[in-house]
């Protein structure tokens, strides 16, 4: 059976921002992008990723959850480039905003994968949708 591979975005202490960053090990994850910073969720996923032997796809982002930019380049790389032939699930903790969520959806769309993010920004973003 093949390793399955989820697409994490997350902050990180080291690593370029808005690439891809290819772990197999917690070895590696720790080499490429460090230590997370308080209250980031981002290395904790990772790290549960990597545990259940997925491969993992971490995309290092200034602020989880904040930064449009950064986000919206890692999954224009995923679109376009076809980094992952098949993504299990995206992982974007701290993320409720709908502009980014809608723009993951084709993407879950297209790989028949899952997003995972947890209840506090499936809150954020229900609730935002329903004030527009």
């Amino acid at each position: 059976m093949e390793t399955q591979t989820i697409a994490l975005f997350g902050e990180a202490e080291k690593g370029e921002y808005r690439i891809p960053h290819f772990c197999e090990s917690m070895t590696q994850l720790f080499e490429r992008v460090g230590l997370p910073p308080p209250e980031s969720r981002g290395i904790y996923y990772a790290i549960q990723a990597l545990l259940y032997d997925y491969r993992l796809i971490f995309f290092r982002v200034r602020e989880e959850g904040f930064s449009y930019p950064d986000y919206l380049q890692g999954l224009q790389l995923l679109q376009q480039h076809r980094i992952a032939s098949h993504l299990a699930a995206i992982c974007m903790p701290g993320v409720g905003d709908a502009e980014i969520i809608e723009a993951i959806v084709p993407l879950c769309a297209h790989y028949h994968s899952i997003l995972i993010i947890d209840d506090a920004d499936l809150y954020d973003y229900l609730t935002e949708v329903n004030l527009r």
